[in-house]
C-alpha cells in the first residue's frame, strides 16, 4: 500500500498549490451484460477547483452516481484517471484508496449510512477514532452541537427522525474537516421542508470549512445552490 499524506484541515492543503482539487481525465466505465458490453460513462473530462461547489445533475440512469463512486475510488474505471489533490487514486491499490478516503474524503448519502448499534455521538466519533484522534469525543460533541443535536448525543438512529439522522450524517462527514466532500442525493429520503433545512446546513458547514463539494442531485433548486453545474446524459457530459 502506498503512503497517503495526512489530510490538511479546512481544505488548506488544496490552497496555493495551483492545482485542481479534482481532475478527471477521459474517464470511462463499461460493464458486461446479456447483450454484450454496456458503456455507462463515455470519456468524461472535467476539473473542480479548491473550495468550489459542483452539482452533477441528470436523469435516473444517466451515470451520475457511477461517476461519483469513481471519484471516490469506490469503483474502478475501465479507462481514464481521477486525480484528487494531486494523487492519482487509481495508481493506488484498494488499501491505498481506502486510506486516502479515510484521510481526505467526507461522504453524505441518501440513506444516511449510520451504524444502528452506535448512538449519534459514537457514529460521529468513529471516523476520528479510526484516524487516531485523541480528542474524538470532544470534537464529535462540538460537531453535533453545531448541527443542533446537543440533546440527542446518546440516541440511537432508530430513535431519530430522518432529518436528525441526516444531520448526524452531516456531522460525521464534516467532523474530520475533509478537503473533499461528496454527497449523493442527500435529501432524497426526506420531506421537502426537512430536506431544505438539511441542505442549507450542509452548505453552511461547507462554507465554514472551505471543503470542495461535489453533489449528485436531480433537484434543480439544490443544484442552483452550487457554484457550477455539470449535466450528464447517457453517460456523457453535456453543456
Amino acid at each position: 500500500m502506498r503512503d497517503i499524506p495526512e489530510a490538511s484541515n479546512k481544505g488548506a492543503g488544496q490552497e496555493g498549490n495551483g492545482r485542481p482539487a479534482i481532475d478527471v481525465r477521459a474517464l470511462s466505465k463499461r460493464v458486461r451484460d446479456a447483450s454484450g458490453e454496456l458503456t455507462i460513462l463515455h470519456d468524461v473530462d472535467f476539473t473542480v477547483q479548491p473550495a468550489e461547489t459542483l452539482a452533477l445533475v441528470g436523469a435516473s440512469g444517466s451515470g451520475k452516481s457511477t461517476l461519483l463512486g469513481l471519484l471516490a475510488g469506490l469503483d474502478t474505471p475501465s479507462s481514464g484517471q481521477v486525480v484528487l489533490d494531486g494523487t492519482d487514486i487509481f495508481a493506488l491499490d484498494e488499501d491505498g484508496r481506502a486510506a486516502f478516503r479515510k484521510a481526505r474524503l467526507g461522504f453524505v448519502f441518501q440513506s444516511f449510512q449510520l451504524l444502528a448499534h452506535l448512538n449519534a455521538l459514537e457514529n460521529v466519533m468513529l471516523p476520528l477514532e479510526l484516524r487516531g484522534d485523541a480528542d474524538a469525543r470532544a470534537k464529535a460533541e462540538a460537531m453535533l452541537g453545531r448541527v443542533g443535536l446537543a440533546s440527542r448525543l446518546r440516541h440511537y438512529p432508530k430513535y431519530l427522525s430522518g432529518g436528525e439522522q441526516q444531520r448526524v450524517a452531516l456531522a460525521r462527514a464534516f467532523v474530520t474537516e475533509p478537503p473533499l466532500l461528496f454527497a449523493d442525493e442527500p435529501t432524497g429520503s426526506l420531506d421537502a421542508a426537512t430536506g431544505d433545512a438539511v441542505i442549507r446546513l450542509m452548505f453552511e458547514l461547507n462554507r465554514e470549512r472551505g471543503s470542495t463539494l461535489v453533489l449528485v442531485t436531480h433537484d434543480p433548486a439544490m443544484a442552483a445552490r452550487c457554484g457550477r453545474t455539470l449535466t450528464i446524459a447517457a453517460g456523457r457530459l453535456v453543456q
